[in-house]
């Protein structure tokens, strides 16, 4: 009674135990399957085609030109146009309105005939440019150290550790810039009627400029130094090619508005208001259709290292692709603020009147021991010339010459008659 009323309550152990099994291992498979993805599709995954990938960041930089420009044709209205207005002297003559089109008109240059211009003289002379920047960079560790405290920054990551600097080469070639034509362009980034002009030119590169750095990632997850994955990265810049844009920014100075005071507060007279000058400035960038072809090459691990992976390869171009847009691809633009073209005295370079006036003293001091060496070898010849000199004899105290000649050395006594 006692046997049959417990053997039915032993089962449910041996059930619960099976159960657990199963669960484990279940557990233990979709871990090794989530492994078995992540290394198939993340390691050793193959990226797309370089000619896809650059067709489609194309497509997508050229939609948002597109995009831009669509916007800045619809601010551009008459009611929502910017007023640039500049301080003017009453003692000036007030020229005429300077439009795109009377600029191209007294410089003879028709956009729609004008051929493209090479550039081997501004070849030459950004040639000279970077050639100078390498050989200082090889002459002290600025550049090293700059680098070092640019990639150590604020936006480093907590995840990595200190980033060190283990390769720099700053390639051998230089760009070559060509196919220059000057049009203009219809904006609202100038002031000038008419738009403003615009300078293309098309800048191919085939170098080998690389940066290699060494890092290690941490996982400080679920306590700090759980996991440490030492990684070595080298980035080179194998091919560029693109179309650059070129155009000057006028400086313009608005007064400010009255509604910028307070009510309360007593406006000071007009005369006194200091007007906002923006200065004149030089704007660059490229147009979306550039190529940028980069070389990563990868090293994961400690011991067993895992050498150029496929995935993190595209995650760093995908990476300077979207900071190179950024910055420098069209719409957005760089400007360089250019310094006043007036000549000053404090930028005036080359020697001063104290140093023209010793360079004059030291002109008349060779002149005049070159006058001296002049007379002095005169003074020489005349003297070989004579050869040997006839003296006339004095005889008898009365001084009185008596037709005799005594040559100079002679014996005492001989004389010639």
């Amino acid at each position: 009674m006692s046997t049959s009323q417990y053997a039915p309550n032993q089962a449910p152990p041996h059930q619960s135990s099976l159960s657990f099994t199963q669960g484990f291992l279940l557990g233990q498979l979709s871990v090794v399957i989530l492994i078995g993805a992540f290394i198939k599709f993340f390691i050793f995954g193959e990226p797309p085609s370089p000619e896809t990938t650059a067709s489609a960041r194309a497509l997508a930089r050229r939609n948002r030109a597109l995009a831009h420009r669509r916007s800045i044709s619809i601010n551009s209205s008459p009611t929502s146009q910017k007023l640039h207005t500049k301080r003017s002297s009453n003692l000036l003559r007030t020229p005429p309105r300077l439009t795109t089109g009377t600029i191209l008109s007294k410089t003879y240059y028709n956009v729609n005939s004008h051929q493209p211009e090479s550039l081997d003289w501004f070849n030459v002379l950004i040639a000279q440019t970077i050639a100078q920047f390498r050989d200082d960079a090889h002459q002290d560790d600025a550049i090293l150290t700059s680098l070092t405290a640019a990639l150590n920054g604020t936006q480093k990551p907590d995840f990595l550790s200190s980033i060190a600097v283990t390769e720099i080469n700053l390639g051998d070639d230089f760009p070559i810039f060509s196919n220059c034509r000057v049009h203009p362009v219809d904006d609202d980034v100038s002031g000038a009627e008419g738009g403003r002009l615009q300078a293309r030119m098309d800048v191919d590169l085939s170098d080998s400029i690389t940066l290699g750095v060494e890092t290690k990632i941490i996982l400080n997850y679920p306590k700090p130094l759980t996991a440490i994955l030492p990684i070595a990265l080298a980035v080179s810049v194998v091919r560029f090619s693109g179309t650059l844009s070129i155009s000057f920014l006028p400086s313009t100075s608005n007064a400010p508005s009255a509604t910028s005071f307070s009510s309360t507060t007593p406006s000071p007279p007009s005369s006194s208001l200091p007007p906002s000058t923006t200065p004149t400035t030089l704007a660059f960038s490229f147009l979306p259709d550039y190529r940028l072809d980069l070389s990563v090459r990868s090293l994961l691990g400690s011991r067993s290292r895992l050498q150029d992976v496929p995935k993190i390869a595209q995650l760093v171009e995908n990476r300077l692709h979207a900071w190179f847009d950024e910055r420098c691809v069209e719409p957005r633009v760089q400007q360089v603020v250019l310094p006043s073209l007036w000549p000053r005295k404090q930028n005036t370079r080359g020697p001063t009147e104290e140093d023209v006036k010793g360079e004059e003293r030291d002109v008349r001091e060779e002149a005049r021991r070159e006058v001296e060496d002049e007379r002095r070898a005169e003074r020489e010849r005349r003297g070989e010339g004579e050869g040997l000199r006839w003296r006339r004899g004095v005889e008898g105290s009365g001084g009185s010459g008596s037709g005799r000649y005594e040559m100079p050395g002679a014996m005492p006594g001989m004389t010639v008659a």
